[in-house]
């Protein structure tokens, strides 16, 4: 059966940096502080020491659930891209969140201070998480997840320029909203989105439906040379392109990351080793870090259907 490279790390995300450290932040299972590790090799990620960089306020809209940091290195400065919350209770079926930054300037984001930077504002002031941030020829955008107000379910995808690490400007797109059965099991999700460039194109995989076993990710798919602010020009598997796989005991893998080692590719995903959950699956601690070589298809796209796990 499957065996976890980290236990109990949702959400994971891995950043290779130029000196050739990696770099790993997730959820805890406490839902309370922000841990960052590094290791000069990606497997050497499981036994290294975690660092406390950030932790929850004591009440305020930084006080409850954190939820899927990712560092990146932008502009000479380390950031951090998170989830908070008010509080743990849910109006309308959904959380408080929104989407928060850090920024720190020491050479190692293990040290240093991390200065708040404030909240990333978008077109409402609604439920909002799951930032990345990706470059291309010479823009820097940011993909979130967030509800609008019209649209019923918990979340879609959107697409915005960034005036700097932690302010957006222009407008706001819409990339994928929950359309598909696979997409709208028990709620109506689109999230998690990790950005991949390859062959000339530019992919989104993202994470759907409920946190239980039927968690899955589908694939959006662009020509780097396309209008990103055109919907039109991102194509969505109308699969999940990965989903629970029982032979192997992967259960409601999603919410990943893409990274590299030796010169391949590698996805960064959690998941559970088990189907049955007690209670609310967001309670639940074990979803485990896993990491998988990526292979490719003929015309460029990641093949999903081949990853070997590492």
């Amino acid at each position: 059966m499957s065996k976890p490279i980290i236990e109990q790390r949702a959400d994971p995300w891995v950043y290779k940096h130029t000196d050739g450290m990696y770099y790993f932040t997730a959820s805890v299972p406490e839902y309370d502080r922000i841990e960052v590790r590094r290791s000069d090799s990606l497997l050497g990620l499981r036994d290294a020491e975690p660092v406390v960089v950030w932790r929850r306020h004591e009440s305020g809209p930084l006080s409850a659930n954190i939820w899927a940091p990712e560092i990146h290195y932008l502009e000479g400065k380390w950031y951090i891209y998170f989830a908070a919350a008010r509080t743990s209770e849910t109006k309308e079926g959904l959380f408080d969140h929104r989407i928060y930054v850090l920024e720190n300037a020491a050479a190692n984001p293990l040290t240093g201070e991390w200065a708040e930077k404030g909240q990333v504002r978008t077109r409402w002031e609604t439920f909002a998480l799951d930032a990345t941030t990706f470059e291309h020829r010479g823009t820097r955008y940011l993909v979130w997840a967030q509800k609008d107000p019209d649209i019923a379910g918990n979340s879609n995808l959107y697409l915005a320029k960034m005036a700097n690490p932690w302010t957006l400007e222009g407008e706001q797109v819409m990339l994928s909203t929950p359309e598909f059965d696979w997409e709208i099991i028990g709620f109506r999700v689109n999230e998690g989105p990790a950005v991949l460039k390859h062959a000339g194109k530019i992919g989104i995989a993202f994470s759907a439906s409920a946190t239980d076993a039927n968690y899955c990710m589908g694939y959006l798919e662009a020509p780097e040379d396309a209008d990103l602010f055109d919907p039109q020009s991102w194509v969505k598997s109308s699969q999940p392109v990965f989903r629970t796989d029982e032979s192997i005991g992967l259960y409601g893998p999603g919410h990943n990351s893409f990274t590299e080692a030796d010169g391949e590719a590698v996805m960064v995903f959690h998941a559970r080793t088990y189907k049955e959950i007690a209670g609310d699956p967001l309670y639940d601690p074990n979803r485990h870090t896993f990491m998988a070589k990526l292979r490719w298809k003929p015309d460029g796209s990641p093949n999903f259907g081949s990853l070997e796990l590492l």
